[in-house]
């Protein structure tokens, strides 16, 4: 049903072009960076994880097909710890809008899995936004456990 196969050049032009804009908003929303700042980190940020982009040594980008669509529905994006137990870490995944909500996601979470296994890492990790219920019921249906929690409250003058 789903196939991990490496990025493109163009693929992963197309990425990074689609994945910057919403890795910034997400940062707005959950108020870790101000709207005019984002961007830039966003583009900071990425340039320093992937400086040579799909080359990058310890990260592995794929582009995620299924085959009853016989065309890419998404993107995942792993990186491999530098420190600690061999283990990676899901820096993003993406299911093109027009294709969510049919099983993509859970599907290229376990085919990331076997990559992962394959690569001898004993473990994925992965952060996922307090305001994506949607995203962090996936991965608790997956055997993801929770690791951490950040929590802030919003304070009101006078």
């Amino acid at each position: 049903m789903i196939r991990l196969d490496p990025m493109t050049p163009d693929e992963f032009d197309a990425f990074a072009t689609h994945s910057l804009p919403l890795y910034a908003d997400q940062k707005v929303a959950a108020g870790n960076w101000t709207a005019a700042e984002a961007p830039q980190r966003a583009t900071d940020e990425f340039s320093r994880l992937l400086p040579d982009g799909a080359r990058t040594a310890g990260h592995h980008l794929f582009t995620i097909r299924a085959d009853d669509v016989g065309d890419a529905v998404g993107t995942v994006w792993l990186g491999i710890a530098t420190e600690g137990p061999p283990a990676g870490y899901v820096f993003d995944i993406i299911i093109h809008e027009h294709h969510r909500r049919r099983g993509y996601a859970a599907a290229a979470l376990r085919a990331l899995e076997a990559e992962a296994a394959q690569l001898g890492l004993t473990e994925i990790k992965l952060h996922v936004f307090g305001n994506n219920p949607n995203a962090q019921a996936l991965y608790a249906k997956l055997g993801y456990g929770v690791t951490n929690v950040n929590m802030s409250k919003r304070l009101t003058s006078g």
